[in-house]
């Protein structure tokens, strides 16, 4: 089986139709690996669920789906950008060989935006694309499960969570378990045991005596009717658990008018009064202290270039009279500097350059005094005074500008409680909102108490069913079996015996191949060649147990957490290869914590020998430059995708290469 062609349209965040050629097939040459890079959430692990849904629709086990019904997860995979009109596409073309000939199918599956039924619209195409094969419609899930059956699909279709728990659990998660039981061949030889047991019982009915018969279907019939009422019962609770869903959502709604519409607001009145009353005493507080203000020195605001004009020249006067005295006493300085100099009889010339410069100096000094004539005359203590006054008064404006604000901002808080008070509803609106949310809530209640006196009539009825049950095989083991030992119920009892030895040994000779395909592909990826000699795995849990070359136990708690993944995915390795199916191996994240060798051993080794044909999903730090580079020059790589996401859309568009 060979997967050829992925169409998207409209489909998670891939808006319109966009087309990947998945093709291993390219220039005449075969290479196994189709590489799709994308950062996370960019739409990688969508490609996965399309392949899923394509092929197995409604039974599909996609990523985002969880426990969402078909058609609200359809509802949920269409994309946001899509017109109303449009519908919502996935097709996947496929190739593989019936009666011993190559044929071509392509799987197509479309919905709309809200779709009827909950169901999407099946078509499947032949070789040419044109005509229908309804025939394959209507057979589907019988089809596919014989080429790609669900329970193995992830073993071949699987993701770096899945290979991260395999990794971490000791024992495999139900899935893979599921998937090991289908591959064993486990469950058909179950579901034959369980037919013997119901030909058994047929059996003993035609040959039961008749009291035997009558108490026999007695019991019967009481199980057949408790089993009818236990279903009856499980449709009445899911039928109540949807009025509690409706219920509850009548409570927000009224809840939500009830706040909206003043309600609550309207029942908070008292608080928002008072609220009111302490937010305006505050605000009168303030202005009376403005008011004391104001009754100080505050006023001479009014003048204060004023008196900034009078300070500084109260101070320039003061600064005039320190140099009038110096100039009196540079005078008298100078007259004793004269009166030195003549009786020190100096030549009349030098004695005459002196006087010229000193008469020069006194005269440059009484310029400047008569430059700043005085007309404040204040004294010391009045400039001192004044200089208080200048900055009591700047102290004074910022207290009042700092009051002014919080003024403000007090009667904004006022006109804010005022505007919720008048948005309160009246006293009857209030009494009706009110009503109407006691009544929604009581509604609520009672489906509650419904609902749980309907499980708790469940329960009852289960174990009332499994006490019938217990009654009817002791009633057949201790009186049918007793009296009617016959050939065919004493020959299904050998045959149910050797089932059972036949269901062990087949799983004992399954699981020894098993061993030994794990054990080659964990020595063929692990670098430590002497590690790990001999794996065997549990016949009841599935749970691996590795061996050293002298058959000592190797704890798993040893290896690293590379090397877990390594040995989970050698697990799921072998489990395809005994399989014996030729199919696609898809890998979504597969690289996780890797470190640098065992990446390389993963890329050289697994990825080109996984299968046939191996897609992987992967971001730039999972397949680097690096990784890229080496499986190119091994060839390997048969077409490269980019999964574009632009976050401004939330869209992603897929473009050809790599983001190397």
């Amino acid at each position: 089986m060979i997967f050829l062609e992925l169409i998207l349209q409209n489909f998670g965040p891939y808006n319109g139709r966009q087309v990947i050629n998945l093709n291993p097939k390219s220039h005449d040459y075969t290479r196994p690996i189709l590489l799709l890079g994308g950062m996370n959430g960019g739409g990688k692990t969508t490609l996965m669920d399309a392949i899923r849904l394509a092929l197995y629709g409604h039974r599909a086990q996609c990523s985002t789906r969880g426990n969402l019904s078909y058609s609200d997860f359809l509802s949920q995979c269409v994309n946001s950008k899509a017109e109303p009109n449009e519908k919502t596409r996935v097709e996947l073309v496929f190739e593989h060989i019936e009666n011993d000939k190559p044929i071509k199918y392509r799987v197509v599956r479309t919905w709309e935006k809200n779709p009827k039924d909950g169901k999407d619209h099946l078509g499947i195409l032949g070789d040419d694309d044109t005509w229908p094969v309804e025939a394959l419609v209507n057979t589907w899930d019988d089809y596919i499960e014989n080429l790609l059956p669900l329970g193995i699909s992830n073993l071949f279709l699987f993701d770096g969570e899945q290979v991260k728990e395999l990794a971490e659990q000791e024992v495999p998660p139900p899935i893979v378990v599921d998937a090991i039981r289908a591959l064993l061949g486990l469950e058909l030889a179950e579901k034959l045991a369980i037919d013997i047991e119901i030909l058994v019982n047929r059996k003993r009915k035609e040959i039961a005596e008749k009291q035997d018969l009558d108490n026999l279907e007695e019991i019967e019939q009481n199980l057949k009717r408790l089993q009818e009422e236990f279903q009856h019962q499980q449709q009445n609770l899911t039928s109540l658990q949807a009025e509690l869903k409706l219920s509850e959502q009548e409570e927000q709604e009224a809840v939500d008018k009830f706040l909206s519409e003043g309600g609550k607001i309207a029942a908070e009145r008292s608080h928002l009064e008072q609220q009111k009353q302490e937010v305006t005493t505050q605000a009168e507080a303030i202005r009376q202290t403005m008011c004391e203000s104001a009754a100080d020195v505050l006023p001479l605001a009014l003048i204060q270039p004023l008196l900034t004009q009078v300070q500084a020249q109260g101070e320039t006067e003061f600064r005039t009279r320190q140099l009038q005295i110096a100039q009196d006493i540079i005078l008298e300085r100078d007259q004793r500097l004269m009166n030195l100099i003549s009786q020190l009889e100096i030549e009349n010339q030098k004695l005459e350059k002196i006087k010229s410069f000193l008469k020069e100096d006194e005269k440059t000094r009484n310029a400047n005094l008569q430059q700043k004539q005085p007309w404040l005359l204040a004294d010391d203590e009045a400039l001192s005074q004044l200089g208080n006054v200048i900055y009591y008064l700047q102290n004074a404006k910022n207290s009042a500008k700092q009051q002014l604000s919080n003024l403000k901002n007090k009667e904004e808080e006022i006109i804010n409680i005022e505007r919720q008070m008048q948005t309160a509803a009246s006293p009857e609106e209030y009494e009706q909102l009110r009503e109407v949310v006691r009544k929604a809530q009581q509604k609520v209640a009672e489906a509650k108490a419904n609902c749980e006196t309907t499980r708790r009539h469940l329960i009852e009825l289960e174990t009332t069913i499994e006490k019938f049950k217990k009654d009817l095989k002791e009633y057949t083991e201790q009186t049918i079996d007793r009296k009617n030992r016959e050939h065919i119920i004493t020959a299904s009892a050998r045959v149910q015996e050797t089932l059972k030895l036949f269901r062990e040994r087949l799983t004992l000779r399954k699981l020894n191949k098993l061993e030994n395909e794990v054990t080659e592909c964990f020595r063929y990826l692990l670098h430590k060649s002497d590690l790990v000699h001999r794996i065997v795995i549990d016949t009841n849990t599935f749970s691996l147990s590795l061996f050293d070359l002298h058959s000592q136990p190797v704890p798993k708690h040893r290896l690293s957490a590379g090397e877990k993944q390594l040995l989970a995915i050698a697990f799921l390795w072998g489990l395809a290869r005994v399989s014996g199916l030729r199919l696609p191996v898809a890998i979504d994240t597969p690289l996780g914590r890797l470190d640098s060798s065992h990446r390389t051993n993963l890329v050289e080794r697994y990825f080109p020998s996984a299968s046939h044909q191996v897609i992987l999903l992967s971001t730039d730090t999972e397949i680097g430059e690096k990784e890229v580079k080496t499986l190119r020059e091994n060839e390997a790589i048969a077409r490269e995708y980019l999964l574009k996401y632009d976050s401004s859309t939330r869209q992603t568009t897929i473009q050809p290469g790599y983001f190397w």
